[in-house]
Formats: structure tokens, C-alpha cells, sequence
């Protein structure tokens, strides 16, 4: 069977009731950017903007992604922008295990549409989700991880950024630093596909593609 597009699964998603979110939410924000893209940022769900304007990262903390990516020659329509839970938590709360359970089948096709060669997790909680580990941000970013036959590099959340205190920080340098690390990924050659390694601290919640 010939798989849908991003149009098709976002209008589907637009309906979804699987969870408690559905009821408070001004709509689903499933996600943005080119649909082939080489590129993916997840992040953790969408906050007061994002929810009242249909779009991942479209405050200050999308303002200051868009701008890293500038920095390193590419525009939020290059790639692919979305998080792990698609309706915005009552007050920005933590999503719950059982609401991360019934959003993980967007997240699962979103990847195997785009079939991005790199996903760049935002923050600790797409982190640990996509990476199964207990393991803060701080530790594993700047790293480069291998994922069920892509790359995984972890880097700090720009809103964590921003509280920080933004530009001249020493976060900043780090979420430079970082995407320096992202435009010489993109630039070298694609690895050959590797089994993934299960991670020792695996959480419950498993993201699988099939």
C-alpha cells in the first residue's frame, strides 16, 4: 500500500481525540517544513503560540532556531520542525505517559514519511524519548548518536536558551557549538545503516518504526 503524505496524516491528526489534550486545545500542531527533508528537529509540544497558531516554534524560542539555522545556511523550510506531542499541555505541563502513548503514531510516521538522515532532539524530554535514557541534556548533548539507521544529535532547547540569558551565555556557545556540529553532519557523507544499540536505561515509552 502506496504510503500518505504529510497532508494527509496532518488532517487526520487535526481530529484527533486519542487523549485528555484534544479537550483543551485550540488545534493540533503537527508539524512544518519540507517533506523530504534531510533534516528533523523534534522538540517536546507545543506552548501558548504554537497552539494558537497551528505551527511548531513560532516564538521567541522558534525565532532563535530559525536564526541558528541561518547561521549555518538553512531556512526553517529546508527542514522538517515538530514535537513529540502534538496538542499543547494544560499550562505547559509535562505530558503524561499514557498522552505520550497515544501521540507517538504521529511521531512514528512523521519519521517515516520525511525519512530524514539526521534528527536533532530539542531539550531533555525528546532526548530521553527518542533516545530511551535517563540521561540529562547537558551530558549527551554536542554528541552524535546512531538510531534505528540515522543520526541522532541532541542539543539544548532554544527556550532553555533564552532563560538562560540568551546571546554571550555560555549556553549559547554550546547551542552554537552545536549546530556547527549539525551543518558538518549534513555535510559529510550518509553512514551505512547499523543496528541500533538498546540503551542500558531504557524508559518505558519506546519509539519503533516499522
Amino acid at each position: 500500500m502506496t504510503a500518505r503524505t504529510l497532508a494527509e496524516a496532518a488532517a487526520e491528526a487535526a481530529g484527533c481525540t486519542r487523549c485528555r489534550l484534544a479537550a483543551g486545545r485550540t488545534q493540533v500542531v503537527y508539524g512544518v517544513g519540507a517533506p523530504d527533508a534531510d533534516l528533523m528537529f523534534i522538540g517536546e509540544g507545543p506552548g501558548y503560540h504554537e497552539d494558537q497558531q497551528g505551527e511548531p516554534f513560532v516564538g521567541a524560542a522558534g525565532q532563535l532556531l530559525t536564526r541558528m539555522l541561518g547561521r549555518i545556511g538553512l531556512a526553517r523550510e529546508d527542514v522538517y520542525i515538530c514535537n513529540v506531542i502534538k496538542c499543547r499541555p494544560p499550562g505547559n505541563r509535562d505530558p503524561l505517559p499514557d498522552e505520550i502513548e497515544a501521540c507517538t503514531p504521529w511521531l512514528v510516521e512523521q519519521i517515516s514519511i520525511v525519512q530524514p538522515r539526521l534528527i536533532v532532539t530539542l531539550g531533555n524530554f525528546a532526548t530521553r524519548f527518542v533516545l530511551r535514557t535517563s540521561r540529562g541534556i547537558s551530558r549527551l548533548r554536542g554528541q552524535v548518536f546512531r538510531w534505528q539507521g540515522r543520526t541522532v544529535i541532541p542539543t539544548l532547547h532554544p527556550a532553555a536558551v533564552l532563560r538562560g540569558g540568551g546571546e554571550g551565555t555560555r549556553q549559547f556557545e554550546l547551542f552554537r557549538e552545536d549546530f556547527d556540529l549539525i551543518r558538518r553532519t549534513l555535510e559529510a557523507p550518509p553512514e551505512p545503516a547499523a543496528a541500533p544499540t538498546p540503551s542500558s536505561d531504557a524508559s518505558s515509552t519506546q519509539l519503533e518504526l516499522f
